[in-house]
């Protein structure tokens, strides 16, 4: 498999320098697989979009659309493509606004696809008592829930930082929605 290129990018044109690309191989990418596809399912909520998302990162990666300069771990970048990509898929389903037209009384409520101010903020205060409940948790509860939900980590570095087993970790987490749905 060959690496990737690197495209001229605008920095060049205005004489910011800019760093070599870095070439990537295809064993670079795939050891970052099953870290990107999981990302994606958490929040895609969709297996098999998740999959295509993670081989649109990689086909552009490997096409030299995206172009590593090392300014950051390469998973790092590689999930900063992916999170662009997911907000492109986003943006794209939610499809286009349109106002409303002149023949419809006035008053009328028109539901646009973004929460209004008072769902902001009602959405705002839930998290914040979230928040709040998840500080009241025992400290075993309040680690495994921060680390795995809140940061995002897999299960096999909270189970290293916490050290525990794996099912202990999955007991605490269960244990901790319980608590929190109570």
């Amino acid at each position: 498999m060959t690496t990737a290129t690197a495209i001229p990018s605008a920095r060049a044109a205005t004489g910011v320098p800019t760093r070599a690309p870095i070439p990537i191989t295809w064993a670079d990418l795939a050891a970052h697989r099953a870290d990107l596809v999981r990302f994606a399912r958490r929040k895609l909520l969709d297996p098999m979009l998740a999959e295509d998302l993670v081989h649109d990162v990689f086909e552009a990666v490997m096409s030299g659309r995206a172009a590593f300069a090392g300014r950051s771990a390469l998973r790092t970048w590689l999930v900063g493509i992916l999170k662009h990509k997911i907000v492109d898929l986003v943006r794209q389903r939610v499809g286009h606004f349109s106002l409303p037209d002149d023949d419809e009384p006035a008053g009328g409520r028109h539901e646009g696809p973004f929460p209004g101010p008072d769902e902001v903020a009602a959405q705002r205060e839930r998290l914040a008592q979230t928040l709040d409940a998840i500080e009241q948790l025992t400290p075993n509860l309040r680690d495994a829930v921060r680390l795995r939900l809140l940061e995002e980590r897999s299960t096999a570095e909270c189970r290293r930082l916490l050290a525990i087993t794996e099912d202990n970790l999955f007991v605490r987490l269960h244990r901790a929605r319980r608590q929190l749905l109570q």
